[in-house]
């Protein structure tokens, strides 16, 4: 990014929205389920309505069917206080759905059913207000499976790039949605990471994505590949933040878990949320003790949200909880 005295705070997330159906049952397979929990999710949803809940101005670039899911996921992200301008219903395609289950040995029993997410094209986001926003995140997962949302992601991108916005990628692995595609996961995600300011990994993305045997050798290999700073999520035992040649573990708060799900996106919508409310929404430059402070903050965020069952409930008391503590 072009450093600047100022700019537009806001924050756009492109991906997926969609829901995700939890097979209650424990430790039955979903043809033996009989009771199913409905989430709104979706990597980039999730960030959104963290964003939201922390009293940032974030909108939300997706595609949902034109159907009772799809009108949910658009009123959850209302009431959050996300712009739903872009938030496109498709009355050709249904709402995505995902469906889990945590069998007894520890598996997941998973199917995906890919409808609109996957529909939004590079047309429909062309005239996307980027003069009025600061910040733009790239939450994968889906995006970079065949598809028009696989192209509308590149050309954001490239849009953002060229008018000089800062750049937040999270390449949000699942491994039900890739095992036979990793290598195009690892070079899409490579891309991006080459050509971005601040990017997120989990443990299993950074060992992935790198071909590393531990940890300290795959941050070494992504300082290497890209000048942005980033943090390695660590689960309980905090955050590996790389800022230039600097590294050091931020560490977390000790919570008791109910649901680690939206963790990953409780932290990336915290740390957005920081950077897009800094004085005169200025970006650049940063200190390290800045980036601290801030990971320490998106630390709590995330550690918050594992205490509640499901992200976005979670999320309905991020700003009570994280910046008071």
């Amino acid at each position: 990014m072009n450093p600047s005295e100022s700019c537009p705070s806001g924050i756009v997330c492109i991906g997926e929205a969609l829901i995700d159906m939890i097979c209650t049952d424990k430790g039955r397979s979903l043809s033996d389920g009989e009771h199913f929990l409905r989430k709104p999710g979706g990597a980039p949803t999730n960030v959104a309505a963290a964003v939201a809940a922390l009293g940032g101005n974030v909108r939300l670039a997706a595609k949902v069917g034109a159907d009772p899911f799809g009108r949910l996921l658009v009123q959850v992200m209302q009431s959050f206080g996300v712009d739903t301008r872009f938030l496109l219903q498709d009355p050709d395609h249904f709402t995505t759905l995902a469906f889990v289950s945590l069998m007894e040995n520890g598996e997941r029993d998973f199917y995906f059913n890919r409808g609109a997410d996957g529909q939004l094209a590079s047309q429909e986001i062309a005239h996307l207000p980027l003069d009025e926003v600061s910040i733009l995140h790239f939450g994968s997962a889906t995006a970079f499976l065949p598809g028009p949302l696989q192209e509308a992601y590149r050309s954001l991108h490239r849009r953002g790039v060229e008018s000089g916005k800062f750049i937040s990628f999270d390449p949000n692995y699942r491994h039900l949605l890739y095992h036979d595609r990793i290598s195009s996961f690892v070079e899409q995600s490579a891309y991006f990471i080459r050509h971005c300011d601040f990017f997120k990994v989990s443990e299993e993305e950074a060992l992935l994505l790198t071909a590393a045997a531990s940890i300290p050798v795959a941050a070494q290999t992504l300082r290497s590949m890209s000048a942005a700073v980033f943090a390695i999520t660590l689960g309980s035992e905090g955050t590996l933040l790389c800022v230039g040649d600097h590294t050091q573990v931020v560490p977390s708060i000790p919570v008791e878990v109910t649901d680690t799900t939206g963790a990953g996106d409780a932290f990336v919508g915290a740390v957005l949320y920081q950077l897009s409310v800094r004085e005169g929404h200025r970006l650049h430059p940063i200190s390290v003790g800045e980036w601290v402070r801030m990971v320490a903050i998106a630390n709590r965020a995330g550690a918050r949200t594992c205490a509640y069952l499901g992200a976005m409930e979670a999320f309905r008391h991020l700003s009570l909880q994280v910046f008071d503590e």
